[in-house]
């Protein structure tokens, strides 16, 4: 019997020590929460359709290249709604080939065949229902990757919903929101337009040039040099081909972002250069062209984006275009700034919540359980040793409604250790002797404790499978309390039973 009490204890001691291990000190080992640590609270949408439509525009690119290769030449090309394509003036002679081409390299798209010189391509619904999807996982991936190369500790960034286009995002610590707000947001879809009229002092100016409507395959977009410029709707390069970016100084010795072009996008710029030397070449940014400069020579895979940067907004340009353009834009459809006065006042408050419900809760259960009830206090003072100990280990956020799990835990910890003593209590009323009174409350309030506890464990699997930050670290705070409450509620409380108890010849009365 005393070997089998030192092995128990044994092992209650290397689970203590290592909790405190990992514990201490709970400034530093702890991870707090953003309504604890104060910081930003984001819900960002994905506007899917233009994922869908820069689709569009890349399989129009991919067209008008194909036509070319085969000598078909048509009278234009632009894009229909979100998700159609409509050519114009196809010959008569070439309708065969121009069917053979669409047919062979257009197999998503719903395609019947040319008439009167026209023809329609429309993407398939399967295909759209893919873009939409993968444009909100890109989205949070690019999310991911600004937030991290921007040197944001522990970030909480995940989808809302199994299939949503909201993205939730949890940024503790953070002290310039409007920096940051602007990071996530900013698509930072680059893209590379030869210009075809230009400069207009308005918008108005520029459609008059052309009878007050623009055609099809081109766009007004304004620069800031200044005025507004008639540029092709159709990105000759875009930040799909961009290889990396970073921070530089333009010939003045100002900020500026240096950009290089992967393999694909070197050969499309090569071309798009060669064969326009002399035009401009507006660089385009978020529909804001950044510089237009003259096509002078043949360029292959670098370039540069001059503006009126300062450091910190060529070094964040850099960054976004370096870490991926958005694959659509993002709209904020809510906003949660927590300051850390806040925060640090709800840990006082939660912190006095926690310590006061302890404290009576040991009080009471000494009071009514005399001996007994001291028992079940160390064994609750533990049961917060492991907790704080299991969250310092698996780096989990402790939150707000994670000390109200806490709390919570108190209680259901407290609750096993009165099952099993008025198991007891009741044992001996019915004549057993006060040793197998404890053995069999033990034994028998066991399978009680564990049906109880293991239908809160599943519900709070489930809480944190589908809820977002606050309500997962109620869900992680209960799970490890009640995991850590059975231990010591069974494991050592009854080890402190049989060291007080089960070594003595006789045991006519126990303090219960």
């Amino acid at each position: 019997m005393k070997r089998k009490i030192e092995w128990k204890f044994a092992i209650i001691f290397f689970v203590i020590a290592f909790s405190i291990y990992f514990m201490v000190p709970p400034s530093k080992k702890v991870k707090l929460g953003l309504d604890l640590k104060g910081g930003m609270h984001l819900v960002l949408q994905v506007v899917t359709d233009d994922a869908v439509k820069m689709e569009r525009d890349q399989e129009i690119l991919r067209l008008k290249s194909l036509l070319e290769d085969e000598g078909i030449k048509v009278g234009r090309i632009y894009g229909k709604g979100i998700n159609n394509i409509s050519i114009e003036g196809i010959p008569d002679t070439r309708e065969r080939d121009f069917n053979a081409v669409v047919r062979s390299n257009f197999k998503d798209w719903n395609y019947s065949s040319v008439v009167e010189g026209k023809a329609d391509l429309a993407m398939r619904a399967k295909e759209i229902s893919n873009i939409r999807e993968t444009s909100v996982e890109e989205s949070l991936e690019t999310i991911r990757r600004r937030v991290d190369e921007f040197g944001i500790a522990e970030p909480v960034i995940q989808r809302q919903g199994l299939h949503g286009d909201k993205i939730v995002v949890e940024l503790p610590g953070v002290d310039n929101p409007r920096r940051v707000r602007s990071l996530i947001k900013n698509t930072a879809l680059l893209e590379l337009k030869l210009v075809k009229d230009g400069p207009f002092p308005t918008r108005a100016d520029a459609l008059k040039k052309y009878g007050g409507k623009l055609p099809e395959n081109l766009q007004i977009l304004p620069s800031k040099e200044g005025g507004y410029l008639v540029v092709d709707k159709i990105a000759s390069v875009t930040g799909r081909d961009l290889k990396t970016a970073r921070r530089c100084v333009d010939t003045y010795n100002l900020p500026a972002v240096c950009f290089q072009l992967n393999a694909e996008g070197a050969r499309k710029f090569e071309k798009v250069t060669s064969q326009n030397i002399g035009r401009q070449l507006a660089i385009v940014l978020d529909n804001v062209i950044e510089s237009a400069p003259n096509i002078k020579a043949t360029i292959f895979d670098n370039g540069i984006i001059e503006g009126n940067f300062t450091a910190d907004q060529a070094h964040d340009l850099a960054l976004i275009l370096r870490t991926g353009s958005l694959p659509a834009s993002i709209k904020i459809v809510e906003e949660r700034t927590i300051g850390p006065s806040l925060g640090a006042d709800s840990i006082r408050k939660g912190l006095k919540a926690s310590i006061l419900a302890l404290l009576l809760v040991m009080i009471f259960m000494i009071l009514y359980y005399n001996l007994a009830g001291i028992n079940a206090t160390i064994a609750l003072s533990l049961n917060m040793i492991i907790i704080f100990g299991t969250l310092a280990l698996f780096r989990a956020a402790l939150t707000l409604p994670g000390i109200a799990g806490i709390v919570l835990t108190i209680g259901m910890s407290v609750d096993a250790n009165v099952l099993i003593f008025e198991r007891i209590r009741e044992e001996i009323r019915n004549g057993k002797s006060p040793i197998a009174a404890i053995d069999v409350g033990f034994s028998r309030a066991f399978t009680t404790i564990l049906d109880a506890n293991l239908t809160t464990i599943i519900a709070s699997i489930f809480l944190y499978n589908f809820g977002t930050g606050p309500i997962r670290g109620f869900a992680v705070t209960l799970i490890v309390g009640i995991i850590a409450s059975i231990f010591t509620a069974v494991f050592v409380s009854k080890a402190i039973f049989e060291l007080m108890y089960f070594g003595k010849k006789k045991v006519e009365k126990i303090s219960i």
